[in-house]
């Protein structure tokens, strides 16, 4: 579904492989030359995201990008053979066993916060990508923030049974993992609601990776800042 944002109406699509993504992409460039029409777009994998807005009054969404709008989905092309794009707010149920990759971050610490999460199958393929600015708090609380909504999503948008969690944060995976003791009160209750949720899953596991190997969910969580705080200056 698009939705109106301050940054125009957006829409983010998702495909099986890069090759379908960059097909729609190429399809929707060729109508918008023929409309003098442009998105702003960006492209990650199998993922797309769209803009489209107006600029001749000033940034707005218009009728031209609601009916461009429903241009763009009738090139989506689901069903092809080099795969089915998805709207990210539709379920795609019992995809048994898939990857979380989580992230957190403060502006400040405390300070704005914002948490992403990108789920994945096990073919690395990116199902839900996702980024949410949480208000004012610190980095360990958006960390965990993010660990809750992604083990959220794979549970009630996948049905996922088995998860395997990749975090940057070290102290998130070892207290998760029983290795770090919790000193900070403050992280008792979010600690304990990811510990409830993770209960839901036949088999989880937890590892560290580099930040290098956790550029998705950063991204993700960058957007949601930046958009926020863009909001608020507005």
């Amino acid at each position: 579904m698009w939705q109106e944002t301050k940054h125009g109406l957006y829409k983010q699509f998702t495909f099986h492989t890069f090759s379908a993504a960059w097909g729609f992409m190429q399809r929707v460039a060729k109508a918008a030359e023929q409309l003098q029409q442009f998105p702003r777009w960006q492209n990650e994998q199998g993922t797309v995201d769209v803009w489209l807005s107006t600029n001749d009054n000033g940034l707005q969404v218009t009728d031209r990008d609601r009916a461009f709008a429903q241009t763009i989905d009738a090139l989506v092309e689901p069903g092809i053979a080099s795969g089915m794009a998805t709207d990210v707010a539709n379920k795609t149920p019992n995809i048994t066993e898939m990857q979380l990759y989580a992230d957190g971050g403060s502006r400040g610490n405390p300070g704005p916060s914002a948490s992403g999460y990108v789920l994945l199958d096990m073919e690395g393929q990116p199902r839900l990508r996702a980024g949410e600015y949480i208000g004012v708090t610190t980095n360990n609380q958006a960390e965990y923030q993010a660990l809750k909504l992604g083990l959220e999503h794979a549970l009630r948008d996948f049905q996922a049974r088995e998860l395997h969690v990749y975090m940057d944060s070290m102290l998130v995976v070892n207290q998760m993992k029983n290795i770090f003791k919790i000193k900070n009160r403050d992280l008792w209750p979010i600690h304990n609601a990811c510990v409830e949720l993770a209960k839901n899953f036949h088999k989880i596991s937890y590892d560290h990776v580099p930040r290098e190997l956790n550029k998705a969910a950063d991204a993700e969580v960058n957007k949601a800042l930046d958009e926020a705080l863009a909001s608020q200056k507005a």
